[in-house]
């Protein structure tokens, strides 16, 4: 069984009009002749991405599509051109990012703008290691720090040489996270959602006077958006997902991160959540994580409990969201209609750690 990662049937309600991606793609390349095989992979609860697998005189060559959910989004969400744009200018000094191939906003190919980009054929580690993947505990470790250092390394890039520096708003990124995610919240919050009015508070009141440093961050970096090697599982070699990237604190990137670190001594609610293998033996825990990339940065994580409070409750606000379109009928999928549930967990969680809290 091979351990690279496989795209699947495309799901009902989300199907690609297969020609006119065809004859859009043979006009980028005339060498890509003929109607491509398409799947898609799993996930999908924001942007969705499809295999695009042509054969072409006896050989394969595999794309990838992406493209927003269907329904009803936020004006600002899922913005495919700034996505593929952002990928373009970090290429060259974070080798990481896969190749754009095309962009595309005309409405006569597809009701959305989407991208093209090469396939990084590669291991996708979600909420267990694939069949026939065997790490020992110390290759486990290992493979958790390779990850963290591509974080790390990302936000060390100098984004201005880069040409990223128009991505930034300035000074201030935390106070206008807080006030952003609030806001979005109270928006998406329907009446089966608990209000989040304690949390937003308290962030109010404990968000640091300053940024802690600006710098590139991806605002979503996960084990399911990172290809590992299949040669070689504890090498990297690349990062997907860079819709939400962006110029900020690098701390409340980390902090948006361990939102989804479900560790093994996690309460059942948590462990329920878990979409990656952080529970595995070998993993760093979370305080581990955060002791590691203080040491390799430089920066200051004594008073983290504010950027892990901050990633959790910015993650019931995706959730939320995504719920509002469900519980108000903009999509259909099934799997959102328990998203509530996680929304006030979430809340729980974030008041569990708030009385914890010394900050």
């Amino acid at each position: 069984m091979t351990l690279i990662d496989q795209a699947g049937a495309v799901r009902s309600g989300e199907e690609l009009d297969v020609a006119k991606v065809a004859a859009f793609l043979e006009s980028v390349d005339g060498s890509l002749q003929g109607m491509p095989a398409v799947s898609q992979f799993p996930g999908g609860a924001s942007n969705l991405t499809y295999l695009l697998t042509y054969r072409l005189s006896g050989a394969e060559r595999e794309l990838i599509l992406r493209r927003p959910p269907f329904g009803a989004k936020a004006k600002s969400a899922h913005d495919m051109l700034r996505e593929a744009s952002i990928m373009a200018e970090l290429k060259p000094v974070y080798p990481y990012v896969p190749k754009v191939f095309a962009t595309c906003q005309d409405r006569a190919v597809m009701d959305s703008d989407f991208y093209v980009m090469e396939r990084l054929r590669g291991i996708i580690l979600r909420d267990k290691l694939p069949p026939g993947l065997v790490l020992s505990e110390a290759d486990t470790r290992q493979l958790c720090l390779n990850v963290v250092d591509k974080m790390i390394a990302l936000h060390q890039v100098d984004y201005q040489a880069a040409g990223l520096a128009h991505l930034g708003k300035g000074e201030g990124y935390v106070q206008r996270q807080i006030s952003g995610w609030s806001e979005r919240y109270r928006k998406a919050r329907t009446d089966d959602a608990v209000d989040f009015e304690t949390v937003m508070r308290w962030l109010e009141d404990k968000m640091p006077a300053a940024d802690v440093a600006t710098c590139l961050i991806h605002n979503d970096f996960r084990f399911d958006n990172v290809v590992l090697d299949p040669e070689n599982p504890l090498h990297v070699i690349g990062v997907l997902d860079w819709e939400m990237a962006t110029l900020g604190d690098p701390l409340m990137d980390l902090g948006n991160t361990l939102a989804y670190w479900v560790q093994a001594d996690d309460e059942p609610q948590f462990k329920q959540m878990r979409r990656q293998p952080t529970h595995l033996p070998g993993m760093l825990t979370r305080r581990e994580v955060i002791a590691y990339y203080g040491e390799k940065t430089g920066y200051r994580t004594d008073h983290f409990d504010f950027y892990e409070i901050y990633g959790l409750f910015r993650l019931a606000v995706i959730v939320q969201q995504i719920y509002y379109r469900f519980h108000h009928g903009q999509t259909t999928n099934p799997q959102f209609a328990f998203f509530v549930h996680v929304t006030n967990y979430l809340e729980q969680r974030c008041k569990k750690l708030i009385a914890q809290s010394t900050i």
